[in-house]
């Protein structure tokens, strides 16, 4: 297996939507993602986005752009992505705020973590919590 360097994750979450420039917003104003890199095509379609929250990293890109990856998501259906934070109910706040939906509220699980759940725009399920499993190197 490849490995990684100078902190790069080894798995990224890749997400489509119809409009990734509104879901760009919700990313970063309502779950605090950053923006590292956005590339548009000459129509405004985000080709390609990088958004960082941690030490972990989610891509994000147009529906409907044509190529292999688009023609193979074009019957997916939602993703569910969970993303490890510091202060739950902090962020949980930042959401509400923003106006996302709520699918759970910050609740203690049997299994040490506190997490909430939440839907994007376009019906991704997100799971924020404080649940990190040590990863052996």
């Amino acid at each position: 297996m490849a490995g990684t360097s100078g902190g790069r994750p080894s798995i990224y979450p890749t997400l489509l939507y119809a409009d990734a420039k509104a879901a760009i917003r919700q990313l970063t104003e309502a779950f605090g993602f950053t923006e590292l890199s956005v590339f548009e095509g000459e129509d405004g379609a985000v080709l390609h986005a990088e958004l960082v929250q941690g030490n972990g990293a989610v891509m994000v890109g147009s529906k409907g752009r044509g190529g292999v990856f688009d023609a193979a998501m074009k019957a997916a259906g939602t993703t569910g992505v969970y993303v490890v934070v510091d202060d739950v109910d902090a962020h949980h706040r930042r959401a509400l705020d923003h106006g996302v939906e709520i699918l759970m509220p910050p609740t203690d699980q049997d299994y040490g973590s506190r997490d909430y759940m939440a839907r994007d725009l376009e019906g991704n399920v997100w799971s924020f919590g404080t649940y990190a499993p040590e990863i052996p190197v």
